[in-house]
Protein backbone atom coordinates (compact mmCIF):
# COMPACT_ATOMS: atom_id res chain seq x y z
CA UNK A 1 0.00 0.00 0.00
CA UNK A 2 2.90 2.09 0.41
CA UNK A 3 4.29 2.50 -2.81
CA UNK A 4 0.42 3.03 -4.18
CA UNK A 5 0.76 5.94 -1.91
CA UNK A 6 3.81 7.18 -3.42
CA UNK A 7 2.82 6.74 -7.17
CA UNK A 8 -0.18 8.59 -6.29
CA UNK A 9 1.24 11.99 -4.57
CA UNK A 10 3.63 12.17 -7.91
CA UNK A 11 -0.16 12.91 -9.75
CA UNK A 12 -0.63 16.53 -9.52
CA UNK A 13 -3.98 18.51 -10.56
CA UNK A 14 -2.33 21.99 -12.38
CA UNK A 15 -3.01 24.46 -9.83
CA UNK A 16 -0.80 21.89 -7.21
CA UNK A 17 1.88 21.18 -9.46
CA UNK A 18 1.88 25.50 -10.27
CA UNK A 19 2.80 25.69 -6.78
CA UNK A 20 5.12 22.74 -5.79
CA UNK A 21 7.21 23.97 -9.45
CA UNK A 22 7.80 27.19 -7.14
CA UNK A 23 8.96 25.29 -4.27
CA UNK A 24 11.51 23.77 -6.63
CA UNK A 25 12.51 26.80 -8.30
CA UNK A 26 13.12 28.21 -4.79
CA UNK A 27 14.74 25.46 -3.19
CA UNK A 28 17.17 25.61 -6.96
CA UNK A 29 15.79 23.11 -8.74
CA UNK A 30 15.79 22.56 -12.48
CA UNK A 31 12.90 21.69 -13.81
CA UNK A 32 12.27 19.64 -17.00
CA UNK A 33 9.22 19.04 -18.86
CA UNK A 34 8.38 16.66 -21.19
CA UNK A 35 4.69 15.89 -22.36
CA UNK A 36 2.74 13.01 -24.71
CA UNK A 37 -0.05 10.65 -24.49
CA UNK A 38 1.85 7.53 -23.49
CA UNK A 39 -0.87 5.50 -24.52
CA UNK A 40 1.16 1.75 -24.59
CA UNK A 41 4.33 2.71 -22.31
CA UNK A 42 7.18 1.00 -24.84
CA UNK A 43 11.68 1.58 -25.14
CA UNK A 44 11.33 4.56 -27.15
CA UNK A 45 9.22 6.19 -24.12
CA UNK A 46 11.54 5.07 -21.89
CA UNK A 47 14.80 5.91 -23.26
CA UNK A 48 13.36 9.52 -23.86
CA UNK A 49 12.31 10.20 -20.66
CA UNK A 50 15.62 8.84 -18.85
CA UNK A 51 17.14 11.39 -21.44
CA UNK A 52 14.58 14.18 -20.41
CA UNK A 53 15.44 13.69 -16.53
CA UNK A 54 18.91 14.04 -17.11
CA UNK A 55 18.32 17.16 -18.34
CA UNK A 56 17.71 18.62 -14.48
CA UNK A 57 16.47 17.74 -10.86
CA UNK A 58 12.98 17.57 -11.49
CA UNK A 59 11.20 15.67 -14.47
CA UNK A 60 7.39 16.06 -15.08
CA UNK A 61 5.17 14.99 -17.46
CA UNK A 62 2.41 16.30 -19.16
CA UNK A 63 -0.30 13.54 -20.36
CA UNK A 64 -2.73 14.47 -22.97
CA UNK A 65 -6.02 13.46 -21.74
CA UNK A 66 -8.58 10.80 -23.11
CA UNK A 67 -10.66 13.91 -24.93
CA UNK A 68 -7.32 15.54 -25.84
CA UNK A 69 -6.13 12.66 -27.83
CA UNK A 70 -9.13 11.64 -29.28
CA UNK A 71 -9.15 14.99 -30.89
CA UNK A 72 -5.30 13.97 -32.03
CA UNK A 73 -6.66 11.55 -34.51
CA UNK A 74 -4.29 8.65 -33.80
CA UNK A 75 -7.66 6.28 -34.54
CA UNK A 76 -10.65 5.19 -33.03
CA UNK A 77 -9.46 2.56 -30.33
CA UNK A 78 -7.11 5.69 -28.90
CA UNK A 79 -6.15 6.08 -26.21
CA UNK A 80 -6.00 2.42 -25.08
CA UNK A 81 -5.63 3.19 -21.65
CA UNK A 82 -7.82 6.16 -19.89
CA UNK A 83 -5.87 8.85 -18.69
CA UNK A 84 -5.70 8.00 -14.88
CA UNK A 85 -4.01 4.74 -16.14
CA UNK A 86 -1.67 6.23 -18.11
CA UNK A 87 -0.70 8.74 -15.45
CA UNK A 88 -0.48 5.97 -13.26
CA UNK A 89 1.74 4.23 -14.92
CA UNK A 90 3.77 7.01 -15.49
CA UNK A 91 4.41 7.84 -11.81
CA UNK A 92 5.37 4.58 -11.40
CA UNK A 93 8.46 5.09 -13.48
CA UNK A 94 11.55 6.00 -11.26
CA UNK A 95 12.74 9.09 -13.68
CA UNK A 96 9.43 10.62 -13.12
CA UNK A 97 8.88 13.07 -10.54
CA UNK A 98 5.31 14.75 -11.65
CA UNK A 99 2.32 13.27 -13.88
CA UNK A 100 -0.24 16.16 -14.67
CA UNK A 101 -3.11 15.27 -17.34
CA UNK A 102 -3.97 18.86 -19.43
CA UNK A 103 -7.24 18.85 -21.47
CA UNK A 104 -6.08 21.19 -24.26
CA UNK A 105 -5.09 19.92 -27.40
CA UNK A 106 -1.36 20.95 -26.75
CA UNK A 107 0.32 22.14 -23.32
CA UNK A 108 1.36 25.49 -24.31
CA UNK A 109 -1.00 26.70 -21.28
CA UNK A 110 0.25 24.36 -19.16
CA UNK A 111 3.98 24.75 -20.35
CA UNK A 112 3.46 28.72 -19.62
CA UNK A 113 1.94 28.23 -16.53
CA UNK A 114 4.74 26.15 -15.41
CA UNK A 115 7.51 27.78 -17.03
CA UNK A 116 10.23 25.19 -16.63
CA UNK A 117 14.24 25.44 -17.38
CA UNK A 118 14.13 22.64 -19.86
CA UNK A 119 11.26 21.57 -22.76
CA UNK A 120 12.20 18.35 -23.83
CA UNK A 121 9.96 16.66 -26.71
CA UNK A 122 10.89 13.38 -28.29
CA UNK A 123 11.03 12.63 -32.11
CA UNK A 124 11.83 14.21 -35.33
CA UNK A 125 10.19 18.11 -34.67
CA UNK A 126 12.63 21.24 -34.97
CA UNK A 127 12.82 23.06 -32.03
CA UNK A 128 11.02 25.81 -33.96
CA UNK A 129 7.77 23.51 -33.90
CA UNK A 130 7.80 22.66 -30.16
CA UNK A 131 5.09 24.20 -28.47
CA UNK A 132 6.27 26.95 -26.23
CA UNK A 133 9.24 27.01 -27.40
CA UNK A 134 9.78 30.54 -27.75
CA UNK A 135 8.49 31.30 -23.98
CA UNK A 136 11.10 29.19 -22.42
CA UNK A 137 13.90 30.35 -24.72
CA UNK A 138 13.10 34.00 -23.84
CA UNK A 139 13.30 33.12 -19.90
CA UNK A 140 16.51 32.03 -20.66
CA UNK A 141 15.63 28.38 -21.26
CA UNK A 142 16.37 25.47 -23.26
CA UNK A 143 14.16 23.02 -25.94
CA UNK A 144 16.16 19.95 -26.57
CA UNK A 145 14.88 17.15 -29.01
CA UNK A 146 15.37 13.84 -28.63
CA UNK A 147 15.66 11.50 -31.21
CA UNK A 148 13.15 8.47 -31.98
CA UNK A 149 14.20 5.13 -31.10
CA UNK A 150 13.71 3.39 -34.05
CA UNK A 151 11.08 0.63 -34.56
CA UNK A 152 9.09 1.86 -31.43
CA UNK A 153 5.46 3.36 -31.48
CA UNK A 154 2.26 2.64 -30.11
CA UNK A 155 1.22 3.10 -33.54
CA UNK A 156 3.11 0.12 -34.41
CA UNK A 157 1.90 -2.06 -31.50
CA UNK A 158 -1.75 -1.46 -32.17
CA UNK A 159 -1.57 -2.54 -35.84
CA UNK A 160 0.61 -5.85 -34.52
CA UNK A 161 -1.91 -6.80 -31.28
CA UNK A 162 -4.65 -6.34 -34.25
CA UNK A 163 -2.94 -8.75 -36.71
CA UNK A 164 -2.25 -6.18 -39.81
Amino acid sequence: MRNANIIHQKIFTRENLVRQVLVWKFLGKRIVFTNGVFDLLHNGHIYSLSQAAQEGDILIVGINADSSVKRLNKGPERPINDQQSRAILMASLIMVDAVVIFEEDTPYELILSLMPDVLVKGGDYRVEQVVGHREIIENGGQVIINPIVEGFSTTSMVKKVKGE
